[in-house]
């Protein structure tokens, strides 16, 4: 193999190389955005971590004292979700 063939050849694979670093970063780029609304979710969750440990151990000594309504209390949280859910689907998207 010359020298002019091997800086071909080295020529080539840098271009390769490069070639692969952009599609690379263009699925990184679309694999962000296609993740962004679970990240923010995520975040949104670990920010409230302090307030839910709080609510659950008032909701645990809530249901000692008062296990009916508690069930209650469960019911229509349980009623409200689904109705939201239900309203949520039959709404035209944005």
């Amino acid at each position: 193999m010359s020298r002019r063939e091997r800086e071909q050849r080295k020529a080539d694979l840098l271009r390769l190389v490069q070639q692969q670093r952009l599609d690379l970063s263009a699925e990184c780029r679309d694999w962000e955005y296609a993740t962004a609304r679970y990240d923010r979710s995520w975040l949104r969750l670990m920010s409230l971590r302090r307030y839910i440990a709080i609510g659950s151990s008032l909701a645990a000594i809530w249901s000692v004292r008062h296990p009916r309504r508690m069930g209650r209390w469960f019911k229509r949280g349980l009623g409200v979700w689904s109705t939201w859910r239900l309203i949520r689907s039959n709404l035209p998207q944005r």
